[in-house]
């Protein structure tokens, strides 16, 4: 009797677990990859002012080139992180991660669009320092 009684207080721990312990609530931005599309089309912009297309919270962003494994993302980020882009099998784009409070919030895929992406020398990306510079090939 026992048992059974405590069967559905064990699925509901299984399932808090389970929500709790992944980044599943990370949000893949399309939105934000045509706006940052439609802004490297335009082949005199050199710079994108993140902060400008981004209209949700963040504090930090990260940028991955091609090739980068999932451990180097989640070491330079600080936290778990399930890369859903596959970006360490692929050449085609950049990864952008950003962060709220210490927590992956959202992801957009880059486009290379005939064009390297680049911090500087920021590590780093912050809403008061948000520029993404565009090298042309």
């Amino acid at each position: 009797m026992f048992a059974v009684r405590s069967l559905p207080f064990s699925l509901f721990l299984v399932v808090v677990m389970v929500v709790g312990c992944n980044n599943n609530d990370v949000k893949h931005n399309k939105d934000f990859e045509k706006s940052v599309y439609s802004m490297v089309k335009d082949r005199n912009n050199r710079e994108i002012e993140v902060n400008s297309i981004a209209d949700f919270k963040w504090d930090k962003a990260y940028l991955f080139e091609p090739y980068s494994p999932e451990e180097h993302i989640e070491k330079q980020l600080g936290v778990e992180y399930e890369d859903r882009s596959n970006i360490s099998s692929r050449d085609d784009i950049y990864l952008l991660v950003f962060l709220n409070e210490g927590k992956a919030v959202q992801y957009a895929e880059i486009n290379r669009q005939k064009g390297d992406f680049t911090l500087g020398d920021k590590e780093y990306l912050s809403p008061s320092e948000d520029v993404l510079k565009v090298e042309r090939h």
